[in-house]
């Protein structure tokens, strides 16, 4: 088992050397000298390597709770890297689809329906109240009353939008 000061105190050997500190789960100090968690598993009869990240970002005892996390995907029949790999892909597909993204996509569509005056108008009040109130939550996690709350406290109910 591993410590705080012990993996303080590593240093780089000029080759890549590992530093296990039970189930599966290792520190893995590289000849450049970065210190990087991560966990050795087997699933679907496969060895498989999963990261937790970089010391000190992720601590000790960080990435032991990011183990047994990963034991209990295992023992629910989950792998924990595709699990993670799933999580990423929801993130990435929230931020394209957030309100700002899908806000500033609609306001290119409105060239013939709109002057240059309003369009110009329309994205100043975008940039200066809903952007900073919800522009990076996507549109599918956004209610009705979100938008109206915002609208409220700003005065915004002349915008003819």
């Amino acid at each position: 088992m591993l410590n705080d000061t012990q993996i303080r105190n590593l240093k780089t050997t000029g080759k890549a050397k590992k530093y296990f500190d039970g189930g599966g789960m290792f520190l893995l100090v590289t000849a450049t000298g970065s210190k990087l968690w991560r966990l050795a598993y087997h699933f679907d009869k496969k060895e498989k390597l999963l990261s937790f990240g970089q010391y000190p970002t992720v601590s000790l005892k960080d990435a032991r709770e990011r183990r047994e996390d990963a034991k209990r995907l295992l023992a629910q029949d989950i792998d924990p890297g595709a699990h993670k790999k799933a999580i990423v892909a929801k993130r990435i597909e929230e931020q394209a689809n957030s309100f700002k993204n899908v806000a500033l996509e609609w306001h290119e569509t409105q060239n013939g329906q709109f002057t240059a005056k309003h369009r110009e108008l329309v994205l100043r009040r975008l940039n200066s109240y809903l952007f900073p109130a919800f522009g990076n939550i996507a549109v599918s996690k956004l209610e009705p009353q979100d938008i109206l709350a915002v609208a409220r406290r700003v005065k915004m109910t002349h915008l003819n939008v």
